[in-house]
């Protein structure tokens, strides 16, 4: 996709880096979270603070050119949306045998080069959330790829996703099929990074898009 704008902060950055909304049926404003939605749309770069700015602000009527209503939980509602996107790749990952569960079986995938992404429940415990970073860290240091962790859902979150109980640590395995729920994840830990709820756990976060351009 070309490049777009972001309503708050005029900084024109790729598609991917910004959320596209568009005015509904009712005339309030819809997250489009998979950019498919008809009609007229307008950006803002993914994070919870500018979502928020937007609405406070009253860009959305001005950047769709027509008089809409803001939700007023528009910001939790993107959360929902992007964390319920997250969490359903993950379910089709674990179907495709592409996600490892428990501490030792993440260690192994870490140390391996074979894990994506790392996640942790929010109930991790500091002393499991350490080992494993050390594990990301060595694989690095070896040559290995540098492997993001995340720290985005609850333990009962990831269990009903992933088809299991007790799910503290899990790893996503590399393939191409499990690239798209590493982008959900990305996705949602940088909407959260803006505002005031847990990001990725101790230690490399993943990249961060750069801000870019508005309405279609």
């Amino acid at each position: 996709m070309n490049d777009r704008t972001c309503i708050v902060t005029r900084q024109t950055q790729e598609a991917d880096a910004l959320l596209r909304f568009v005015a509904g049926p009712d005339g309030s404003v819809v997250p489009d979270i998979k950019r498919k939605l008809p009609g007229r749309g307008c950006w803002v770069t993914a994070d919870r603070v500018s979502v928020e700015r937007a609405a406070a602000k009253n860009l959305f009527s001005r950047a769709l050119k027509t008089g809409v209503t803001v939700p007023p939980e528009l910001g939790h509602m993107v959360d929902r949306l992007l964390a319920t996107a997250t969490l359903g790749a993950l379910g089709l990952a674990r179907k495709a045998g592409l996600v490892a569960l428990g501490a030792a079986k993440v260690d192994s995938a870490v140390r391996s080069g074979k894990a994506a992404a790392v996640f942790h429940a929010a109930e991790a415990s500091d002393d499991g959330v350490r080992k494993l970073a050390q594990a990301r860290h060595a694989t690095k240091s070896a040559g290995g790829p540098d492997i993001p962790a995340f720290r985005l859902f609850s333990e009962t979150e990831l269990g009903l996703a992933l088809g299991a109980t007790n799910v503290i640590h899990a790893a996503l395995l590399a393939s191409e099929a499990g690239k798209a729920a590493l982008r959900r994840a990305v996705a949602l830990d940088r909407y959260r990074s803006g505002f005031d709820t847990p990001a990725a756990a101790s230690a490399p976060e993943p990249e961060q898009t750069t801000p870019t351009k508005d309405t279609e």
